[in-house]
Parts: structure tokens; sequence; C-alpha cells
């Protein structure tokens, strides 16, 4: 039991295959530029507005459609049923999103450098952490903007929680949510350093089943 614990421990230390290093430092760069793109698209349509109005969640900011005049337009409606003004001051989440991600690259490129087995164990477990609290304060947030509707709006409607995947009829509204672009790059980021990490533990396993396979038995 001793000698297995110790082996797994040198396995943990011993240092990334280079071919590790340098996928993991390409993957840096879908990381950045999905800080660049948008992360999320909601649109809305109706016989009123047959063009459509949309909004697009970046990693810092909101920007609405039709050169951003969407987003008042859409809490003007969201005014007559109660629900909340959509105002960046009022999305805290997008606050932390760019550190969360700066830290992500700094995290990689220091694995790529001079990381060990250690290190891109860590690495996955903090990219799935960021991405699954990520992902469920943004459904978090959206069931709030939902289901606290001032009672006192001139339109009653029963609370909802807003489309995520796919399409909603919210009364004569047809809602849509969809990621874009810079949730593909994240994701590509989160399953490349799923599959370097799998990856890796094998071959570092079956390298190590070989040396003690070659290695001379003592009498």
């Amino acid at each position: 039991m001793k000698n297995a614990l110790a082996r797994f421990y040198d396995f943990l230390d011993r240092p990334l295959f280079p071919m590790a290093r340098l996928v993991l430092a390409l993957l840096v760069i879908p990381l950045v530029l999905a800080f660049t793109q948008p992360l999320w698209r909601i649109s809305m349509k109706a016989p009123q507005y047959p063009k459509g109005l949309s909004m697009d969640i970046y990693a810092h900011k909101v920007e609405g459609g039709h050169g951003g005049k969407d987003v008042k337009e859409i809490n003007t409606l969201n005014h007559y049923i109660g629900m909340k003004t959509i105002d960046r001051s009022e999305l805290t989440d997008l606050d932390w999103i760019p550190f969360a991600l700066g830290l992500l690259v700094i995290l990689t490129l220091r694995c790529a450098a001079i990381g060990n087995v250690r290190a891109l164990i860590d690495l996955l477990i903090i990219t799935g952490y960021i991405s699954v609290f990520a992902f469920g304060r943004f459904i978090y947030k959206l069931y709030v903007y939902g289901h606290t509707l001032d009672p006192e709006a001139p339109f009653k409607v029963k609370p909802f929680t807003p489309a995520i995947f796919g399409s909603k009829q919210i009364a004569n509204f047809r809602t849509t949510s969809w990621p874009q672009l810079g949730s593909i790059l994240m994701g590509v980021f989160v399953v490349g350093v799923a599959a370097v990490t799998v990856w890796h533990l094998w071959a570092g396993r079956r390298a190590a089943v070989r040396a003690e396979q070659a290695a001379p038995v003592m009498p």
C-alpha cells in the first residue's frame, strides 16, 4: 500500500510531456478571444417587432442590437410586466468573469511552462468549477429576473424563467436564447484541458507500467 502511494505521488510530481505543454499554451488563444466575443444572445420577436430585439451578453458588458438601442426598448417592455431593469450595474456577476478568465490564462501558461501532473489536475478542477459556477449563476439570474415581478405592474404575467436554451413563448413575445462564439471558445478551452489531462494520465500510466516491466528484477 505504501509503495502504491509512493508511486502515485511520484507520478503527480512528474513534469508534463512537451506535447501537453504545447497544447496548453495554444488553448490560451481561444480563452483570450472569448473575452472579445459575446457569450450569450437573448432575442425577442413579436408582431409589433417584426425585426426583433436582441441583447448580447459579453464577459464584461451587455450590448443591445440595432446599435445598442434594443436594451432600452427591452427595458421599456419589461417595465410593463414589472421586471427589473436590465442594467450593467445590476449584473454584478459580470464583474468577476474577466478576473476568472485572466486567472485561467495565468494558470494555464504557468502549467505549460513549469507545471507537472499535479498542476494539470488542479487546472482541470479549477476550470470545471469556474465553468459550472458561471453557468449556474447565469441560470439563477434569469430565474430571479422572471420571478421578482412588481405586483403593481400594468400587465400581469405569471412568474417565469426566461429561455436558457432554445425558444419560449412569454405573453405575445417569442424569446430565444443561445450560446454565442464566446461560449464556444470557452468550451474549446474546457474540453481541451480535459482532453490533455485524460491523455496525459493515460500516457503517463502506460509509460510508468513499461518502465516497471523493463526494470531488472533484483535477486
